[in-house]
């Protein structure tokens, strides 16, 4: 249908030729809408032209054909060596897929996620950047490194977290945002198991433990939440009191290793001293044993040889008599000095207080 300008229009008013119209006189007419069936013959005139042979419809059908296949096509992905691949249907997860060649549905029916499983992730929990804390190599968050132990102290703790993904799928689609989550669980386990130990044995002998039982029990907490992660290690990297008090605790730990210094000289002391009185008190037993049985030997032969000499008595008295009447004389005489003159020999020219004896012995000189 044909249209007319109105009188008054935006080109001009009325039926007078020419006016203030920008596309020419011409009675007043106005711009002419577009021809839709004239652009409908020339794309389809522009369609032939470019299809080969002389039917459109099976050009159009080749063409389908082309564009479905390539589509198809497109679906073929790779899974690179330590990554894992998670193929998605209409958004939803269906399965995970190894390294290698696999064929999926193309976008925007399928989609396949590829994360790394083999790359080890780090936290920092306590501080942030690299180095040491205390000597301005990294920055300090008290808000995170400070815990309470199980005496009631305060301790200053840093330490690194290393996970990596252990389920992709679980990974990407159970927890919104993993490294928070590690993040917090981590700190979580870590003040658990420093409020169930002291502060000296986590600072000193106790190391060890606590990373260990950290890392068990964040894996723990992890599993609960389906998380897909796998805890690598957890590394401490300072535990100390505060700084607040760290130059007073440093003079309680000198106290104390003053007093296991003593504690260990006296030990010493006393591992020296009591095995040698050990040793003289067995050896005073073993002297008095051995009196004992000297004694009580002899006197068991004392006894059997008083017994023999009363059972050879019995049997002859008188000579028995004499020969002990001897002996004894002999015992008792044999160191007195004594002088008995035979006076059969001369004995009567004898001066009676002439000092033989002394004579005797300046003899023998």
């Amino acid at each position: 249908m044909p249209w007319k300008s109105q009188g008054g229009g935006p080109w001009g008013g009325g039926g007078n030729g020419g006016g203030n119209n920008p596309f020419g006189g011409g009675g007043g007419r106005g711009p002419q809408p577009p021809d839709i069936e004239e652009m409908l013959r020339k794309s389809q005139d522009q369609v032939k032209r470019f299809l080969p042979g002389a039917g459109g419809a099976k050009g159009l059908l080749l063409l389908a054909i082309a564009v479905v296949a390539v589509w198809s096509f497109s679906g073929l992905y790779r899974v690179n060596p330590g990554e894992q691949g998670v193929e998605l249907l209409f958004g939803e997860y269906v399965k995970r897929t190894p390294p290698g060649l696999h064929i999926w549905f193309p976008a925007p029916i399928g989609d396949v996620i590829k994360p790394n499983v083999e790359r080890t992730n780090t936290i920092n929990i306590g501080f942030r950047g690299s180095g040491d804390v205390t000597r301005g190599g990294a920055r300090d968050v008290p808000l995170e490194s400070l815990m309470l132990t199980s005496d009631q102290n305060i301790i200053d703790i840093d330490f690194v977290v290393q996970w990596r993904i252990k389920n992709a799928a679980d990974f990407l689609f159970n927890i919104r945002d993993p490294e928070s989550t590690v993040k917090i669980a981590a700190e979580s386990a870590m003040r658990e198991v420093i409020g169930q130990t002291t502060l000296e044995e986590a600072i000193t002998i106790k190391r060890q433990q606590v990373q260990q039982e950290s890392k068990v029990l964040l894996q723990k907490i992890l599993d609960q939440y389906k998380a897909g992660v796998s805890v690598a290690e957890i590394q401490l990297q300072k535990a100390d009191p505060p700084q607040e008090v760290i130059d007073a605790f440093h003079d309680v730990q000198r106290a104390k290793q003053d007093q296991e210094r003593s504690v260990n000289e006296a030990t010493a002391y006393k591992n020296d001293i009591v095995p040698r009185a050990k040793g003289q008190a067995q050896k005073m037993l073993q002297d008095a044993e051995a009196y004992k049985q000297r004694v009580v030997k002899e006197a068991e032969g004392e006894a059997k040889r008083f017994l023999s000499v009363y059972h050879t008595y019995l049997g002859a008295k008188d000579v028995t008599t004499r020969r002990l009447f001897l002996e004894r004389m002999q015992d008792v005489l044999k160191k007195s000095e004594k002088v008995i003159v035979d006076k059969g020999q001369g004995g009567s020219g004898v001066v009676p207080y002439l000092p033989l004896p002394e004579l005797k012995k300046r003899a023998g000189q």
